[in-house]
């Protein structure tokens, strides 16, 4: 059927050898649209390369055939077809040297076994791949000496395919390590597009992930694409930023670039090549642009074989061929013509290629001349073992093919120059290459030298071996090119992916606080231990400052001097008691009780320095248990004081018996007793949890803050409040000693000290919980000294002032002298808390070489329609040993839908035959073929091509072919076969074969399908993945062109919506078990849950099987349409695993009548059909032919009753693509039959010959036709036989009936804008991420040596924030903003001053409102008595000032409560400065007063006339007005103005008033504190005055609380944050102002209100001292 070929070269011999060689590299391209013949390729582009090998072959078999000891006495012949760079050209002269036939064989005897032994070539991948499909049905050796693909390392598609150069999977491989080793981490890549560039980029795209590196774009093109295509990859390099390209291509691809490159003058680029043309010297002349100089890659090692360069160049013998082909060759050669009217020089014949340098010339390819020297040599040592050779070989051995193959198989042997020759069980060599460098020399010529070298049988790590120094890189450069996408990162700085960018792209992103990055390009930062900090430049931690209390700073150092004096002044005081002990004073004042209160006085100043340096376990647990217990000795000594001078008093006689409890036994027992409680409150807080060293850590970030943690909380204040309880008991019972003797009256200053204690650690507490770090120690030890310096001077400086300065008051008489002064004071205590909050030989016939393969249903009929589909799927794939001749692999398992698809052609044909309105008078018949196995379906397509029978007798070898080939359902097989149909211009029509690659035009020029190409399917699937947010999947193929081109589309589509794909792989069916446990084991070990799997359901079936096997669940699955509506898949054992899977099937449709049909069948319909009887065996479970194993067949069954995958019409998707094929071929024959001459589409409008109906005239109505079916679907195909795409969603759910089925849950119109293409239904479904997704609030962090999905959720930094999922970085918050706690927000921070809304605010202002009514009560109560003696003896005009000066002071606290504004920062300090000098100025006015007016000698003294109302007025009016003075200069300096704090807290805004000028603050404290201390020397001075008038002992009480007050107020209010600075001011305030309302008017109040009889005249000025009442 069609042209015959004839060799281009070709030599008689016994035995004879085939090859094809590409002497041509293109040709002429044609639109066919078959209204003409096809005519015959035309080829174009001589290639010089092509005559090298076949000189190479033509060497070697004449230096076999004169050798006497390889094949003595035979003769090798060979024929050499031209493939011209066409795979389909190439299949056509594979078949022609398999089946041998020369022309006008018809005619002639067809006995002739002319087939040849073996087969040569071809130089690529692609033609290879198909030419070992074809030759494979025939056992027929094809060696390739230049093909390097991996996949044809796979002996059950191609087990007849052998070669002489290593496989890609090492090259590749290679070559990534190549990269890899100079550091390229960014690179390019362009391939060839075909199976040797697709795989080879392929393996190496792999690898270079797997070794970090990234692909900034992956190019490909053929010779044969428009010039549009080149410029584009040119425009994508020019726009790259890469700066090595590696390129995957052929040498004739390659030559296309460089001519396009250098147009555009594209230099500066390192290339790194493969083998195909890295050494290639026609390219090197090609580049005048030195574009490539430079250039790396890796190539066969050099060889020389003796004699070839000579024989090839010898070409004076090829002028003897008259052939067209040679004269083209000879021409292109010399340069010459040898026609005589041609311009040019004239060849003449005898040229010699003397001076002629061009690519036949270049020997630098002479790698590849060995590999096509061993091949052929492998083929002749194979024969001279069959032949049994020895001095002469046995001529009468018959010779098979497949004995050959086995046979080389087997050889091993040395060439004469000692190549030793060999294959592995996958028909390949050794793998060793030499690394090249295209290195220019000074005369410009390119050489090839060799800097490295790669040996796959060394262990990895010493694989590859290169000498740096010894390259030359692009641009004559010395120095390696960088190429990575980024610059590296720097030390203190991380990588942060580029959104939407490969792995290798990304941003330096700082450390945060904290972290730390020690080395380039890293990828996370370290946190620094919690111990170090990270430092300025982020690149190393440094230990934290450890902060604590020291001794060698000035706070430190301060507070050691202050409790050394204290412990020096209390050894002092204990000294002078210690030497006056035996005098009244120290005697009336117990002695024994006073010297141990100064000796824990001592202890108490001395245990403040344990406080003091670095915490310890020791120091820990000392200082607070020695606090606590030295402090409980002082107040139980005073205690006992107390309770001794009341008690003594209270005794009416000293001989009472009431005093024997309180005698100096009992005293020591009290003491001890009382002490004895906190030493074991102490001892069980040791033992329970007891004080340790603790670095606080999370306080302040940068600084260790070492201190000691409390252990016990409890522990704590148990200690604290037990001193507390006994100080209040000790006040109280000072209290009620207020009636004692004056001069013995020692509980006035116990009263004071206690006063003053209690002043102190009340004051401490909201102190010592706001402080911070070392601060807090620090106000714990000012309290501790502030209430020990207090408890010492008032007890017992004015003992000793008695003792040194007042010897004379040292006596009995003094001592018991009567008088007394009473004291009462009554305190208001304020404790509050803050708690604050993350895939033949014969006689005269033509006889087929190999058996004859019927069909396994046919009809005859007037046009046949041909159909191939596999009903039975899964052979014995056993690797062929060819021991023997191999027979057809059987099949095995059932397969009802392939049965149901060939039922629909028949049921389509006989609806077409009998519907008159389609081909009438025409009756359509059938051959349908059964068979699985690419190659055992490839031999059906054949048949159905030749249509020959077994032996044809009538001299004629020629035969009616079918009109069209139906099917098949897979990819591979239909790629197979439709490649060699298409060279007999056959259409193929499939259904269920959706490789996008079969749209190619130029490999499969008469293919259509009725099912959309995977082109669109991989995009769908890719949105789907997108659609569901899955960014980590796994990726599982079958091994061939189906599933490789499916899950190729379907991870760069995949990758361009950002998801990663953990794994990919591959298996068959037809694999070992051990494939398939590989994969299973991949799947176990990988994190990811979905697993997208591109395959046939033969794949999934044995897949999902060994899943259930394992107990392997959890995983969703994405199906492709292969297998995701397969019927058959409800009857596997592992159906439970697949439950869920998603993926895209053609849409569904009914075809009325087919159910009834398929019902129907009967074995007495196909009696010749052996399928048919044992699928009817099958389903009924009986015999047709007698067997005892099964019960015999009644003849009554029937497929009415059966519910069967064969029978469910409910779904019909693939078979109404079978039914629409048979109807577009119908419809075509019917168009082509009913064309009218003068009107047709042929030249001159003919029409086709209705009885010699040729392929190509069907090919052309096919590719034009359009009809609606009765369905209303509309069929049609585009310019590349290709139906529209549209797709259903199908999800596989467990029916009601407990049957597995899919369910459309969507659908996908390609055809509709992309915003509208994807439309579903929501369902529940697994999620599978290699990480899950960062939620808002988190940032993705790069894990190391993984891809790009996998990573960490770090939770954004403090003050920065992701408001997206899978955010690369955290962006930091405005200034005024704060992240939220879930990091996914800034919120504006959160203003902190203290409210009248919050706790503290509202009780501080319900203090401030009480102090005010208070206040105002005693005004009252002053004013209705004021011509009362009490009031106006006590200078009632300053005491109503004080009054209302109180009440502003009161008043004046409430401006420091709100929102800090402009007036309220200027008025809370001036007013609180003048309020307070007012007040303090109306006590220093009455106090002078009071002193002055005693002092006087006389009532008339002229000293008084400067103390009368008009100077009391002034001098408080100065006195305030310095003040005013002050605040009017510190307001028009520098005045206070509202400040947002933002430095304080990160999260929060302190709204706080500067000070504006601290000068001035300062100044108006310290103007408040100097008249606070004159007013206080003042009343001391006042002392001696008469007892009932004594104002000034009031005065100077609460001038010492006072001031008391104001000195813990410092320190507090400089270690307070925040809103606490503000409240410890208003403390102080409070505090001090109910000190002077309490202690000056209380007492007076009480005699106005209560004792209105001691408020008279007489009392007042009374003399001596009554004991019934005092105040």
């Amino acid at each position: 059927m069609g042209e015959s070929e004839r060799p281009q070269l070709s030599k008689e011999g016994d035995i004879m050898l085939g090859a094809v060689f590409s002497f041509h590299s293109s040709w002429r391209e044609r639109q066919d649209n078959y209204t003409h013949k096809p005519l015959p390729l035309q080829c174009i582009s001589v290639n010089f390369r092509g005559f090298q090998f076949a000189q190479a072959m033509l060497f070697a078999i004449e230096e076999i055939n004169n050798s006497t000891d390889l094949l003595p006495g035979v003769s090798l012949g060979y024929k050499i077809y031209d493939s011209c760079g066409s795979i389909a050209q190439g299949v056509r002269a594979a078949l022609a040297l398999a089946n041998g036939q020369q022309p006008g064989a018809a005619n002639a005897s067809c006995s002739r076994p002319a087939q040849v032994m073996s087969i040569l070539g071809e130089t690529s991948s692609s033609p290879c791949m198909a030419m070992a499909t074809v030759i494979g049905t025939f056992h027929i050796p094809l060696i390739s000496h230049f093909a390097t693909c991996s996949c044809l390392s796979d002996k059950v598609k191609y087990p007849s395919f052998l070669r002489t150069i290593p496989s890609d999977y090492y090259q590749s491989r290679a070559l990534a390590q190549l990269v890899k080793h100079f550091g390229w981490t960014w690179v390019g890549a362009i391939r060839t597009n075909d199976d040797y560039g697709n795989n080879g980029m392929e393996v190496f795209i792999e690898s270079a992930q797997r070794l970090g590196i990234c692909l900034e774009y992956s190019e490909s093109f053929f010779r044969t694409d428009p010039p549009d295509k080149i410029r584009k990859i040119v425009k994508t390099i020019e726009g790259s930023t890469s700066k090595v390209i590696v390129a995957f291509m052929s040498h004739l691809d390659m030559d296309l670039l460089i001519e396009e490159l250098t147009r555009h003058n594209l230099t500066g680029y390192q290339w790194v090549g493969s083998e195909s043309w890295i050494f290639d010297a026609q390219i090197a002349a090609l580049d005048r642009r030195h574009i490539l100089d430079g250039a790396v890659g890796l190539s066969i090692p050099k060889v020389n074989v003796t004699g070839m360069r000579e024989f090839i160049l010898e070409v004076k013998r090829l002028n003897l061929s008259s052939d067209e082909f040679f004269t083209q060759f000879w021409e292109e050669l010399f340069n010459c013509k040898f026609a005589v009217n041609s311009s040019g020089v004239l060849c003449t014949g005898s040229e010699e290629l003397t001076g002629v340098s061009n690519s036949f010339t270049d020997m630098s390819l002479m790698p590849i001349f060995s590999n096509v020297y061993k091949g052929v040599y492998a083929a002749a040592h194979a024969l001279h073992n069959i032949l049994g050779c020895g001095q002469k070989c046995d001529t009468k051995a018959k010779l098979e093919p497949f004995t050959i193959l086995q046979e080389i198989k087997r050889i091993r042997f040395k060439t004469k120059d000692g190549l030793e020759v060999y294959f592995n069980e996958n028909g390949d060599p050794s793998a060793k290459y030499e690394v090249i460098n295209w290195q220019r020399a000074e005369n410009g010529v390119v050489e090839f030298v060799p800097v490295g070298f790669y040996d796959a049988s060394l262990p990895e790590d010493r694989q590859l071996l290169v000498d740096d120094r010894s390259l030359v890189w692009a641009n004559n450069s010395n120095e390696v090119p960088i190429s990575v996408c980024n610059d590296k990162c720097s030390r203190g700085t991380r990588r942060v992916l580029q959104k939407g960018r490969p792995v290798c792209c990304y941003d330096c992103a700082r450390c945060a606080d904290g972290e730390f990055s020690n080395t380039t390009d890293a990828i996370t930062c370290e946190p620094c231990h919690p111990d170090f900090w990270s430092n300025e430049r982020r690149d190393n931690c440094v230990k934290k400052e450890t902060e604590f209390l020291s001794y060698q700073e000035i706070m430190g150092v301060l507070l050691s001097a202050a409790s050394l004096l204290g412990t020096l002044m209390t050894s002092c005081v204990a000294f002078i008691f210690f030497r006056y002990r035996r005098t009244p004073l120290v005697r009336a004042n117990n002695s024994e009780l006073s010297f141990l209160l100064l000796f824990s006085l001592a202890l108490c100043f001395l245990c403040s320095l344990t406080f003091i340096g670095r915490p310890s376990e020791a120091s820990c647990m000392l200082r607070h248990t020695a606090f606590g217990i030295t402090f409980v000795l002082s107040i139980s000594c005073v205690l006992g004081k107390t309770v001794v001078v009341l008690m003594a008093f209270h005794s009416k006689l000293p001989s009472r018996a009431v005093m024997k409890w309180f005698s100096p036994a009992q005293q020591r027992l009290s003491v001890l007793g009382l002490t004895l409680i906190q030493v074991v409150i102490c001892i069980i807080w040791l033992l329970t949890s007891p004080p340790f060293p603790f670095k606080n850590v999370t306080e302040f970030k940068n600084k260790i803050i070492l201190e000691c943690a409390v252990g016990s909380a409890v522990g704590f204040w148990a200690v604290l409040v037990y001193i507390g309880l006994l100080a209040s008991f000790c006040f109280v019972l000072a209290f009620l000693a207020r009636k004692l003797p004056d001069n013995f009256n020692e509980a006035k200053f116990i009263t004071f000290s206690m006063l003053i204690f209690c002043a102190v650690w009340i004051t401490f507490i909201p102190a010592y919980v706001s402080s911070p770090g070392k601060f807090s120690v620090a106000v714990e030890i000012f309290a501790i000294l502030a209430s020990s310096f207090g408890l010492l001077f008032c007890i017992f400086m004015p003992k000793c002032h008695v003792l040194l300065m007042k010897p004379q008051k040292n006596t009995k008489k003094s001592v018991m002298g009567k008088g007394a002064s009473n004291t009462r004071c009554n305190m208001s205590v304020l404790i509050l808390l803050l708690l604050a909050l993350r895939t033949g030989e014969g006689d005269s016939k033509c006889q087929l070489y190999g058996s004859e393969n019927p069909p396994e249903l046919f009809q005859d009929g007037d046009l046949v329609i041909g159909g191939i589909f596999s009903f039975r799927t899964g052979q014995d794939y056993a690797v062929s040993t060819f021991e023997s001749i191999p027979e057809m692999r059987k099949c095995k398992n059932f397969n009802f839908r392939e049965f149901k698809f060939a039922q629909a052609v028949i049921f389509a044909i006989n609806q077409i035959n009998a519907n008159p309105d389609i081909l009438p008078d025409i009756k359509l018949g059938y051959k349908i073929y059964d068979n699985c196995g690419t190659m055992d379906i490839s031999r059906a397509a054949l048949a159905l091509v030749s249509g020959q029978k077994a032996e044809i007798h009538d001299g004629n070898c020629t035969s009616q072919s079918v009109q069209a080939i139906l099917g098949h359902s897979g990819s591979r097989p239909t790629i197979a076969f439709a490649r060699v149909v298409g060279l007999f211009r056959v259409p193929v029509i499939s259904h269920f074969a959706t490789c996008a690659c079969l749209s190619n035009r130029k490999e499969y020029p008469t293919f259509f399908r009725t099912i959309p190409s995977d082109y669109y399917q991989s995009r769908a699937l890719a949105k789907l993945v997108r659609h569901f947010g899955w960014t980590w999947i796994g990726a599982i193929a079958v091994r061939n062109e189906y599933g490789f081109n499916g899950i190729s589309a379907f991870i760069q589509a995949a990758q361009d919506y950002g998801v990663c794909v953990e794994y990919s792989e591959a298996f068959s069916s037809s694999d070992p078990p051990d494939a398939l446990n590989r994969i299973i084991s991949v799947i176990k070990k990988a994190t990811s849950k979905v697993i997208m799997a591109f395959m046939s359901h033969r794949e999934i079936k044995l897949l999902a099987d060994e899943l259930h096997r394992q107990n392997i669940t959890g995983l969703q699955w994405l199906g492709s349409d292969a297998w995701i509506t397969d019927h058959s898949l409800a009857d596997i054992q592992g159906q439970s695993v697949l439950l869920g899977s998603l993926g895209f099937a053609v849409s569904k449709a009914k075809i009325p009548g087919l159910g009834e049909y398929l019902r129907q069948l009967h074995p007495t319909q196909f009696p010749d059909s052996q399928f048919v009887r044992d699928f009817w065996e099958e389903v009924f479970d009986c015999s047709l032919n007698g067997s005892e194993a099964k019960r015999p067949c009644s003849g009554s069954e029937s497929l009415q009753s059966v519910d069967s995958q064969f029978t469910d019409v409910s779904e019909l998707r693939f078979t109404n693509n079978v039914y629409k094929s048979v109807y577009s071929v119908a419809h075509a024959l019917d168009n082509l039959l009913k064309c009218e001459e003068g009107s047709g589409p042929f030249p001159n409008g003919t029409c086709a010959d209705r009885k010699h109906i040729q392929p190509w005239q069907v090919l052309h109505y096919l590719s034009t036709v359009n009809f609606t079916t009765r369905a209303g679907e509309r069929v049609y195909f585009d310019s590349n036989g290709d139906s529209p795409a549209r797709y259903e969603l199908v999800n596989i759910q467990m029916t009601d009936r407990g049957v597995m089925e899919g369910t459309t849950v969507g659908i996908y119109d390609a055809s509709l804008p992309e915003s509208q293409q994807f439309i579903m239904n929501e369902k529940p479904i697994i999620w599978g991420v290699c990480s899950q997704s960062c939620p808002p609030g988190t940032q993705k962090v790069l894990q190391k040596g993984r891809p790009v999905c996998c990573y960490d959720c770090i939770l954004c930094p403090a003050g920065e924030i992701s408001n997206l999922t899978d955010s690369i970085n955290c962006l930091k918050c405005p200034a005024r903003f704060w992240s939220n706690t879930q990091r996914d927000t800034c919120v504006l921070k959160e203003i902190e001053f203290l409210s009248y809304k919050e706790i503290l605010g509202g009780l501080l202002v319900l203090f401030s409102l009480l102090g005010v009514f208070l206040t105002m009560i005693i005004t009252l109560v002053f004013y209705c008595h004021k011509e009362t003696p009490l009031v106006r003896a006590n200078n009632s005009e300053l005491s109503f000032l004080l009054l209302f000066s109180l009440n502003l002071c009161f008043l004046c606290s409430l401006t420091f409560i709100g929102r800090p504004n402009s007036w309220s920062c200027m008025l809370r300090h001036t007013a609180f400065g003048i309020t307070f000098v007012l007040c303090i100025s109306c006590v220093l006015g009455k106090t002078l007063l009071v002193l002055m007016a005693f002092r006087a000698t006389l009532p008339g003294s002229k000293m008084m006339k400067w103390f009368g109302p008009v100077q009391q007025r002034i001098s408080v009016a100065a006195f305030t007005l310095v003040q005013v003075v002050i605040c009017i200069l510190w307001l028009s300096i520098n005045p206070p103005f509202p400040s947002e704090n933002m430095m304080l807290f990160n999260d929060r805004i302190i709204l706080e008033c500067d000070l504006g000028s601290a000068v001035g603050f300062w100044a108006v404290l310290g103007y408040v504190g100097l008249l606070a201390l004159l007013c206080f020397v003042i009343a001391f001075l006042a002392r001696k005055l008469p007892d009932n008038f004594n104002e000034a002992k009031f005065i100077t009480f609460s001038m010492l609380i006072f001031c008391a007050v104001w000195i813990t107020f410092i320190p507090a209010y400089i270690s307070s944050p925040g809103k606490f600075t503000v409240a410890v001011e208003i403390f102080a305030i409070l505090a001090s102002t109910y000190g002077l309302l309490f202690c000056i008017f209380l007492p007076k109040c009480f005699i106005i209100l209560f004792k209105p009889e001691l408020n008279t005249k007489k009392h007042i000025m009374g003399k001596s001292a009554s004991t019934e009442v005092r105040y």
